[in-house]
């Protein structure tokens, strides 16, 4: 099968998408590969955790899909050693656990978003495609540039700087980011931040919020005035410096 050109994202110089499938069900893997290539994307696979580290060195995706249970490390334990040759590749986490906890973790642990199994192709295929267009990695993207302060945020390029300094984000703290600087002034309750950032309701779990707003101030507010202010039982708001 081919994919259907008005489907299919590109990377902005216009080459194929590249993803790399882990999961050590062999069955499963086949099916997510075929149906990924479908879309027009360039497939790797990786059985177990080792294999996956030294494949995305090699193959450099712009996504992963991660099972968390491998029969050598698990899925958080691959993602923190990616993420130190490439943080800002987004990560969809499959997980055989259903509880909020357990999503929670995947997701305090770096990653980006995740399904739990059994899971319908499309419903993957469509996370997959939010994080891609969330991480700037696809031409089809506004380019525009959002400013607060001395903070800039360029949506095309994917780029963050705090007045000459270069930011690194990943993808959830970009689109973080984005969201606070879209709303400038504007008190944006926790609850707001999940349904836009997140797109699901983690049922009072707002730790998530919490922790990657800390992230956020780490590099954004480290050593300078700050932007991202807490508004006691109300969330977040960013404003420019005084």
């Amino acid at each position: 099968m081919t994919a259907m050109s008005d489907r299919a994202l590109r990377r902005p110089d216009g080459g194929a998408i590249r993803v790399l499938v882990v999961d050590d069900e062999l069955t499963l893997s086949d099916l997510l590969s075929m149906t990924l290539r479908y879309e027009g994307w360039d497939v790797r696979t990786a059985g177990d955790g080792a294999s996956a580290v030294r494949v995305a060195r090699e193959f450099r995706p712009d996504a992963v899909v991660l099972d968390i249970m491998l029969p050598d490390l698990d899925g958080l334990e691959v993602l923190r050693r990616m993420r130190s040759d490439a943080a800002e590749v987004p990560v969809l986490f499959l997980t055989a656990k259903d509880s909020v906890e357990d999503r929670v973790a995947g997701l305090t642990a770096g990653g980006d978003d995740y399904v739990t199994k059994p899971f319908s192709l499309e419903e993957l295929v469509a996370r997959l495609r939010g994080l891609l267009r969330r991480s700037g990695m696809t031409a089809a993207r506004q380019g525009s540039e959002l400013v607060v302060g001395d903070l800039v945020l360029d949506e095309d390029s994917h780029e963050v700087r705090r007045g000459d300094d270069l930011v690194e984000l990943t993808a959830t703290e970009f689109e973080l980011l984005r969201f606070l600087m879209r709303n400038p002034k504007r008190v944006l309750s926790k609850a707001q931040i999940l349904d836009r950032v997140w797109n699901y309701d983690f049922g009072g779990q707002s730790n998530v919020v919490e922790l990657y707003v800390s992230y956020l101030r780490k590099k954004i507010d480290a050593g300078r005035q700050p932007m991202i202010h807490t508004v006691r039982g109300a969330g977040y708001v960013l404003k420019p410096g005084a």
